[in-house]
């Protein structure tokens, strides 16, 4: 699961050169900011410059909206570097075609890769959407200013896959759903279908989408400083776009596999490299202050403050078991057996974020010790710490983690739209038009993204509110989910009053807390107070409604998404199949592993 708080904070660092606060001199580890009043050719008087050792020169103007970007050979990349990036970009495009060229008869094919996916393909698939640019920046530079309690992330992601696979699995792909909010319809009514679906396409567009989109170009405006960002922008999206327009959720996972390999190799150069540059692990264990190693951290803590962990949970359950973009790969798979076993590969791999993302940060306390920004970690390292060759390998693995964030989402949101609120509306579409109409809405996912991306320069405390977001907004939804699955009771009257209360419930805590800050309380315990008076609601006002009492049709109709009944039959059934195919050993293996880690780094 992607660190919320630590998402676009890339861009941040970037626009602080635009900052009339900065020091007329200061020293950023290798970076250094002077006032240079000195005239440039075509910009107004100029009152900061930043160099690199002496590698690169940027020129901020008066009014903040001229900048020019001199370099030299530093942050350039070599030919062997450039030769890897564009063999990444064309074996993955290449692929993704080539496998998503039969995908294209019906909306089950192309929405859903024909719901024959292995559970190799799906868990690789899971692995690189969900870790995005933002996350490799976000957490490597979380880590060097705060320690590993950020980890905690990453490490929830385990105990939410493992209970994903026990307890919602079996039902969700028993149901033959298109959309997670589809089954909000089976469960109580049209209307809460409606009300998340909107909700997951402009949270994935205006978060996910545009912030990827952002953070990622930021970079790579170094390496191409006569591109404008916008430009940068609209040539990744069109990337992504174009072989998901054409291959559908079967192209998107074909290449997103590639990409997983490409970012675990890269994220494993880095790790190794920098943790040798610095000495070994004991130098970097180390030259960390007192209590950077430890996951569980005291009340007071900004970061992950213990009592949060229950939100950190909720929130890992959103991001993995029903927002669109993720949960459709669960979708797509061949049998609920595949998806238990992609579930515990995913958890196993959402482990690795410890050694492969979050140990770099604590290299760079040594390597680079007066970053004034911790989010500059992962850049420093990518083009100051890697010689020719890894950095191109490293770059790679870096725009993988974007282009799996952006397909995933573009494809997401145009499953949600087409199926959710066209087919609907026009029952007697033709499957050839359906079709249609997601490849165009992905097309428009992408420019709409693309021209929200810059305007997050001119509004970051508005953006830094939106990575927040899901803390305040997420939990009546969940608490649907959560009850519906157990519960065949709850009412269409009753759904929509707990979201209708829950989120405005969540909306004073956020303008109490986050806006007008009346009182200091951490996001993390939001979801946790949210989702006890979501499911009271539901419960009570169900119980109350006249359709719960007299069982109506509507309620007799309603599918049993687990039971216990079923459960038991699971059993008898597992018993007579080999132990390595039995999901839940391989769970146990799986929670011993996790906790292990916990109890190492308590």
């Amino acid at each position: 699961m992607s660190n919320s708080s630590d998402v676009h904070q890339l861009a941040e660092v970037m626009l602080m050169s635009r900052n009339e606060s900065w020091p007329e001199d200061e020293v950023i580890g290798p970076v250094s900011v002077t006032r240079n009043n000195i005239l440039k050719p075509g910009m107004e008087y100029v009152n900061k410059s930043l160099s690199r050792n002496n590698q690169w020169n940027l020129s901020v103007g008066m009014n903040g909206s001229d900048v020019e970007l001199d370099h030299g050979e530093g942050w350039m990349l070599g030919t062997v570097d450039l030769v890897v990036v564009v063999v990444y970009f064309v074996g993955s495009l290449g692929l993704g075609l080539w496998y998503g060229r039969k995908n294209r008869s019906d909306p089950v094919q192309y929405f859903l890769a024909g719901r024959s996916s292995s559970w190799q393909l799906v868990a690789s698939s899971i692995y690189a959407s969900n870790i995005s640019s933002t996350q490799l920046v976000g957490m490597a530079g979380s880590a060097y200013t705060q320690g590993i309690a950020v980890y905690m992330y990453e490490w929830m992601g385990s105990p939410v896959l493992v209970v994903m696979a026990y307890v919602m699995l079996p039902g969700l792909i028993r149901s033959q759903v298109f959309t997670l909010p589809e089954l909000l319809q089976l469960m109580y009514c049209p209307a809460a279908r409606y009300y998340f679906s909107a909700i997951n396409i402009v949270i994935n567009i205006v978060m996910q989408t545009a912030g990827s989109l952002y953070a990622g170009a930021l970079l790579l405006q170094v390496l191409l400083p006569n591109w404008e960002l916008w430009h940068i922008m609209l040539a990744l999206g069109s990337l992504a776009a174009f072989y998901t327009v054409l291959g559908g959720l079967t192209a998107v996972m074909v290449t997103d596999a590639v990409q997983a390999v490409l970012l675990l190799v890269g994220s494993i150069t880095m790790t190794v490299c920098a943790v040798m540059k610095a000495g070994g692990w004991n130098a970097v264990v180390a030259a960390q202050p007192p209590g950077h190693f430890s996951m569980i951290r005291p009340l007071g803590e900004p970061s992950v403050p213990w009592l949060g962990l229950p939100g950190v949970f909720l929130l890992g359950v959103y991001f993995f078991a029903i927002n669109q973009f993720m949960a459709q790969r669960m979708l797509s798979v061949s049998s609920v057996e595949h998806g238990q076993w992609a579930a515990m590969v995913t958890a196993v791999l959402k482990l690795l974020g410890l050694f492969i993302i979050v140990v770099p940060g604590l290299a760079a306390r040594i390597l680079y010790p007066n970053l004034s920004h911790g989010d500059l970690v992962y850049p420093t390292l990518m083009f100051d710490l890697l010689p020719t060759g890894l950095r191109g390998l490293v770059l790679s693995g870096f725009l993988a983690a974007l282009m799996s964030m952006l397909d995933s989402t573009m494809n997401g949101c145009a499953t949600l739209f087409t199926m959710d609120f066209i087919r609907p509306a026009f029952p007697n579409m033709t499957q050839g038009t359906l079709l249609k109409v997601g490849q165009v809405t992905t097309v428009v996912v992408m420019l709409v993204a693309v021209a929200w991306a810059p305007q997050i320069r001119h509004f970051p405390m508005l953006f830094q509110y939106l990575q927040q977001v899901l803390a305040y907004t997420v939990a009546p939804v969940l608490a649907l989910y959560i009850v519906g699955f157990f519960w065949q009771g709850g009412t269409p009257t009753a759904a929509m009053a707990t979201l209708a209360i829950g989120t405005l419930a969540g909306l004073a805590f956020f303008l109490a807390i986050e806006v007008f800050q009346l009182f200091n309380f951490h996001f993390l315990y939001v979801p946790s107070i949210l989702l006890v008076l979501s499911i009271m609601i539901l419960v009570i006002v169900s119980l109350l409604d006249p359709r719960h009492k007299k069982k109506v049709d509507h309620l007799q109709k309603r599918p049993a998404l687990w039971s216990l009944k079923e459960f038991r039959e699971e059993t008898k059934a597992l018993k007579k199949k080999p132990l390595w195919q039995n999901y839940r050993l391989q769970s146990v293996v799986v929670l011993i592993i996790t906790f292990a880690i916990l109890i190492a780094f308590w």
